[in-house]
């Protein structure tokens, strides 16, 4: 079978490859192509998954191009991980965002809605190229902000299109692993939207031991999400929120954490990169340990903001490829139960049809699906409660009116969708942001025709 890669010059790209390179099924990916528009990165890359493959006789055969089409055509699978406008974009996101004191974050709020605007026509061309040479290719979507990505590209592809992201899943089994319960054997109830979603139950042997786990507050205190949301807060939601909630629930102090940090994520990671490509690219031959030491800093800092990190002060951990697979492992088995009808039951970014009656058919949603060899479709599901299911269709408003504006160039549809977002307190914030992103991003005003 054959893989392209788009963003194939990405930092993740090397985790992708690994869990090829330990999947043992038939049929298995046996080539893989890597589109990027950027020569440096793509051979960096080549040099990594070269290193990743030494010893590995039936290794997937790796070709790197800069033609879309080169990579596309043939596909049986197609991972998408573009960043329009790179991560300089990222750092415009943030601080057009922070220098009018609301949130700069690059998928929630109005960082994601500018990343949209500019990334939505970008992924609809891409999308047009595949159902033309590639048309039997399922398109598994990691390009953020995920949930809207998905759903503007499903009106090309239609259900062949399967956004992911690793969060719901691998939070549902470090709570089963937390208080004892093997985590191969769960039934995660979860609900929601990309980045914004609730376990609100876990099943094991027909038990649900999420009251449990909510009853005890040094398993809650354990986790990411105790240490970011605090056991207190848990305890009195009675689910166990994404850990992107945090921007919503705890707003200001996030801003705050933010502004205070001696840089953004983006502007850390420009810098991090940035070093990593030039270092790599001028020792080739050591790009497996330049690259793996450099995505553990990276790890150790996510999130930063929330848990009180910095960068100075974080010594991180040396990088264990056999440890819990994130966007990889999720895509690789999306992958697997498509091609060899190996059915799986999987969190994903789907089309919702009558899944959750509060929200249109068409819309994206993020819930437990049934992997098959027909694709992904989503399972049956108890409805969000009130303070969910307002905020889903608060968030999914403003991205549909993203896609309206990215595809029409409506700057009234731009403007609606920054005014009417949760994290946006003013309609004359909403013009300033507008303004701000136009000027900042030519990407944005590409698309408005501004």
């Amino acid at each position: 079978m054959k893989l392209a890669i788009l963003g194939g010059g990405g930092f993740r790209v090397p985790l992708v490859y690994k869990a090829l390179l330990n999947d043992t099924g038939s049929p298995r990916v046996t080539e893989v192509a890597l589109y990027d528009q950027s020569a440096q990165r793509l051979e960096v890359m080549r040099s990594v998954l070269a290193q990743l493959a030494a010893g590995h006789a039936d290794a997937p055969r790796v070709h790197v191009t800069e033609v879309l089409d080169e990579a596309v055509e043939g596909a049986d699978f197609i991972f998408s991980a573009i960043r329009v406008g790179g991560l300089e974009g990222r750092t415009r996101d943030e601080r057009v965002a922070l220098d009018l004191g609301v949130l700069g974050q690059e998928t929630t709020g109005p960082g994601g809605i500018a990343y949209g605007l500019r990334t939505i026509p970008v992924m609809l061309h891409i999308a047009e190229r595949v159902r033309a040479l590639a048309p039997k290719a399922f398109f598994i979507n990691f390009t953020n902000p995920a949930g809207m990505i998905t759903e503007a590209l499903q009106r090309v592809l239609g259900d062949r299109v399967i956004g992911i992201c690793d969060t719901p899943g691998g939070l549902g089994r470090r709570i089963a692993s937390s208080i004892g319960l093997d985590s191969s054997r769960i039934q995660v109830d979860y609900v929601g939207l990309n980045h914004l979603g609730w376990i609100r139950r876990l099943v094991s042997d027909g038990e649900d031991h999420l009251p449990r786990f909510l009853a005890d507050e040094h398993a809650i205190a354990g986790l990411e999400e105790g240490e970011i949301f605090g056991p207190s807060w848990i305890q009195a939601m009675g689910v166990v929120p994404n850990e992107y909630l945090y921007y919503y629930y705890f707003n200001r102090d996030a801003v705050r954490s933010i502004v205070a940090q001696p840089s953004t994520r983006g502007e850390f990671l420009v810098a991090q990169q940035g070093e990593f490509y030039a270092a790599a690219g001028n020792d080739p031959d050591h790009a497996l340990d330049l690259w793996k030491r450099t995505i553990a800093h990276r790890k150790a800092l996510y999130m930063a903001e929330a848990k009180g990190k910095r960068a100075e002060d974080e010594e991180p951990e040396p990088l264990d490829f056999e440890e819990e697979a994130g966007y990889e492992g999720v895509a690789l088995a999306v992958m697997a139960a498509i091609a060899r009808n190996e059915k799986s039951t999987i969190i994903l970014n789907v089309r919702n049809g009558a899944t959750l009656p509060g929200l249109p058919a068409d819309a994206t949603v993020e819930v437990p699906s049934l992997v098959d060899a027909n694709g992904a479709h989503p399972l049956a599901t108890a409805s969000p409660d009130l303070h969910q299911l307002g905020l889903m269709q608060q968030v999914k408003a403003v991205d549909r009116l993203v896609i309206e504006a990215a595809t029409t160039g409506s700057a009234d549809a731009a403007l609606k969708a920054f005014a009417l977002h949760p994290l946006v307190d003013s309609v004359t914030v909403a013009r300033d942001l507008l303004r701000g992103y136009v000027d900042a991003l030519p990407g944005v005003a590409e698309v408005l025709h501004r």
